[in-house]
């Protein structure tokens, strides 16, 4: 058998110790990646190879030529252009000469045992065996579902938290039959699990996973590559290290020079001919590459130093990485997370911070604190998004600066000379960060149309009309001093998990676009039309029964953004209303719980004393909507759900609604009351919208307020939603407490529970091994469904360290019950 080893990839997540050196080339523990991976395949009998390479292939081949040095005979399959996991092995079909083979990354540090995993190929017959391994967080790998025999039932290629069910993940390791290349078109890019696993399954060819017991780490952070070396150093991986044990855990090479005053702490590892002066003391998890030189009363924790590099005397190292032929004078200092390139030079006295990424060739002055890939910046999150968009605190979480840099990574992701439109609300914070955000897109050569201060919906039709994607800067719901940035695609939807993550890498790499001045973005400062607004909502939602009943409602504009375009709107469709809060109040761009529950409160005295048929209240951007009956009376997110339910579908006669599985069932039986049915959805971002968009849904919601009226709008708009309640209610004719008698009860529970991010996918698998024997959904999180219509829903946040969970039951104290149960599971996570 023969094997192929890919190391094609440029391994841009680890830049910038990979933008002058090919990911397979990265030494742990002073020794390539790749070496690791040949010797591990040597081991195995898999001695005749083919290399796959693409990015700086000349590097790749001129570091192991033939193969000889290491006891292996090495050909080349080299791409013109990147041709996927798939292509690039189709590309060495004539190398492979029709033998089986194993396929394995040239950048995965790993001793899984491959000949355990090439019998179980053969015993089990298969065209395609998939090795698996399980790790805590399965994120930024595929997910691969197999039966109690192994055989794969479905892959999910980069999930999101919500459609994690398992932490058994593609190790990228396979093992197939030359036949497997005929379902590879030749010199097209294409991946395994993306494209031709699938059609495999799908045409019923025997697919098979392999849970591989061995280590196995993707070293594609710099986090991970980091916990490469410790895991070498500790034993945690069976590798071959030169040298000799001169003490417990202190490997050091045969022509390495230490000095006896050096202190040196295990593990650790020194490489060939590299020199440790006097004094200098080399912390646990250090690795010092070949030919490079610590001087005397250098000091390093845990940092790694590759060949050729040079730290100076009372240099400081903590946690960091430092490149070929870097040269840090005395008394610099690197700090926790910080990567220094190849060739980089910081002169006396300076300082890196932690987490900053100084590329190749890159000097610093003596003396100068750099705290960006330049100057000036604090250390980045592991990703700026949270559950909606980015969010944090005005002036110490979000400044102008991060909001100018996001604003230059988002316009990075589109193409020069596109269009985007920024909208905010009233509250200063916004108005503050808006226009830094324009700046920041026009100088990476993005047109910007200023929208200023408008509803979110009116925010979202716009962008969708002519633009490439939008911007939208907000107080945040409940937190008067913390601010949201929500970007949109060119569809006036949030930005998909995707998008996020390609706008996340850039920011993050801080390889932002500049222009030359003629090639600047324009910026167009038209408002947003109202009236238009106000005259589509009037045709396109059947408003003609409201001005027959002369029906009489109160309206809470909430000092917010809905004010701005509830005049135009209610003077066409003939409701008589009584309109308070329409002043805008920067002050009150937002509010908690107390405040508008109070609000509610004094909402429902208004509509009894007036007597008016119902009221309404909006949050400050006008895409959410709270009702009171005309007693006066609250209704719950719950109940007007199923109220819309059954009120869109009577009318109708039946449609497809959507709603996120956190929603109630009984909406089910709302539904199908009128020939209706529920299509759920996930709950990231915009998918709801997407989901509606994709079934040509009559409705959609989210169960907190929102409502998508797919006849006016493609996205969530509370004016709109008033209007089609009251069309709805002035048609039906019965009293709105009347109508809400009639509904069925949902009773649906929620809680937190917190979790460790490491322990995500491990209570995943947990939840579904539990569930044996039931039925379950796995649209987005674990859904189990019981026998008599209860359910309970684990759902790991994407932001936070915790694990959500629902339950719904005939009572609360039954959902309360099974909420219990599905607690207990989540909170004993298998070993």
């Amino acid at each position: 058998m023969k094997a192929v080893v890919m190391a094609g990839g440029e391994g841009t997540r680890l830049r910038p110790m990979t933008s002058d050196l090919p990911k397979p080339l990265l030494p742990v523990a002073d020794r390539p990646i790749m070496e690791h991976v040949l010797r591990l395949l040597r081991r195995h009998g898999l001695r005749e190879t083919v290399v796959t390479v693409q990015f700086l292939a000349p590097l790749v081949q001129e570091q192991f030529g033939d193969g000889s040095a290491l006891g292996m005979s090495l050909t080349y399959a080299r791409e013109d252009s990147p041709l996927g996991t798939a292509g690039s092995v189709k590309n060495a079909q004539e190398q492979l000469g029709g033998a089986p083979f194993v396929v394995i990354s040239g950048d995965a540090l790993t001793d899984i045992d491959l000949g355990d995993l090439i019998r179980f190929h053969r015993e089990k017959g298969a065209l395609v065996t998939v090795c698996l391994t399980r790790v805590p967080d399965p994120l930024e790998f595929g997910i691969t579902i197999t039966d109690d025999q192994g055989r794969v039932e479905r892959f999910l290629e980069k999930p999101t938290w919500g459609q994690v069910f398992s932490d058994t993940v593609n190790t990228g390791i396979y093992v197939m039959e030359p036949q497997v290349l005929d379902h590879v078109a030749a010199g097209e890019s294409v991946d395994w699990a993306g494209d031709v696993f699938p059609r495999l399954l799908a045409q019923g060819h025997p697919v098979y996973g392999y849970v591989a017991e061995g280590y196995w780490e993707d070293v594609g952070t710099h986090g991970s590559y980091l916990k490469a070396q410790a895991d070498v150093l500790e034993g945690r991986v069976r590798v071959d290290l030169p040298g000799f044990e001169v003490a417990p855990g202190v490997r050091v090479a045969a022509t390495a020079q230490v000095d006896p005053a050096a202190v040196l702490e295990g593990p650790l590892y020194i490489g060939a001919h590299a020199q440790v002066g006097a004094g200098a003391r080399l912390g646990q998890h250090t690795v010092v590459g070949s030919h490079a030189v610590i001087e005397q009363g250098a000091v390093l924790q845990r940092a790694v130093v590759h060949p050729h590099a040079y730290v100076g005397p009372r240099a400081a190292l903590r946690g960091a990485v430092v490149g070929r032929g870097a040269v840090l004078h005395s008394g610099t200092r690197v700090e926790e997370g910080a990567v220094l390139g190849s060739g980089c030079v910081l002169e006396e006295d300076s300082c890196v911070t932690g987490g900053v990424l100084v590329y190749p060739g890159k000097s610093v002055e003596a003396g100068t604190v750099v705290s960006d890939c330049l100057i000036w910046d604090s250390r980045r999150a592991k990703s700026v998004f949270g559950s909606r968009g980015v969010r944090g605190t005005l002036n110490t979480e979000i400044t102008t600066e991060l909001a100018v840099r996001l604003a230059g990574a988002y316009a990075t992701t589109l193409s020069l000379g596109a269009h985007v439109a920024i909208a905010r609300d009233h509250g200063t914070p916004a108005q503050v960060l808006a226009p830094a955000m324009i700046c920041a897109l026009r100088a990476a050569g993005v047109g910007v149309r200023d929208l200023g201060h408008v509803p979110l919906p009116v925010a979202r039709r716009e962008s969708a009309a002519g633009c490439d994607g939008a911007i939208v800067v907000t107080t945040t719901p409940g937190t008067p001093e913390s601010v949201d940035i929500v970007f949109l695609g060119a569809d006036g939807t949030d930005l998909p998990q995707g998008a996020q993550r390609a706008l996340d890498r850039v920011f993050g790499r801080r390889e932002y676009r500049r222009v030359l001045a003629g090639e600047l973005g324009c910026l167009n400062t038209s408002p947003a039309s109202v009236e238009d607004y106000a005259r589509e909502l009037a045709e396109r939602v059947d408003v003609s029964a409201i001005a027959e009943r002369r029906l009489k409602v109160v309206v809470d504009a909430a000092c917010g953004s809905a004010a701005l375009v509830l005049p135009s709107v209610l003077g066409r469709i003939g409701v008589e209303a009584l309109t308070v809060n329409s002043g805008l109040m920067p002050s009150a761009c937002t509010q908690t719980a107390s405040e508008r529950a109070a609000a509610m409160r004094t909402l429902g005295h208004l509509v009894a004393a007036s007597r008016a048929a119902f009221g309404v209240r909006f949050d400050s951007a006008g895409e959410r909507l709270w009702i009171v009956d005309e007693l006066g009376r609250e209704v719950g997110d719950d109940a007007a759900l199923l109220l819309m339910v059954r009120l869109v579908t009577a009318e109708l006669g039946g449609g497809t609604v959507a709603l996120p599985v956190t929603a109630s069932r009984v909406a089910e039986s709302a539904a199908a009351a009128h020939g209706g049915r529920i299509r759920w959805t996930a709950t990231a971002p915009g998918e709801l919208a997407r989901r509606a968009a994709q079934d040509a849904a009559v409705l959609a919601a989210d169960g907190e307020g929102a409502f998508i009226l797919p006849e006016f709008s493609p996205h969530a708009d509370g004016i709109a939603a008033f209007v089609r309640l009251a069309g709805l209610l002035a048609r039906d004719g019965a009293p709105l407490s009347e109508l809400l008698s009639s509904l069925p009860r949902a009773h649906v529970r929620s809680r937190d529970l917190p979790t460790a991010w490491q322990d995500k996918g491990q209570v995943m698998r947990t939840v579904v091994e539990a569930a044996s024997g039931r039925a379950i959904d796995t649209t987005d999180g674990v859904r189990v469904l019981e026998d008599d219509g209860r359910w309970a829903l684990v759902l790991p946040d994407s932001v936070s360290a915790v694990t959500r969970l629902w339950a719904e039951g005939p009572d609360p104290a039954s959902a309360d019950a099974l909420l219990d149960e599905w607690c207990e599971a989540v909170g004993q996570p298998i070993a």
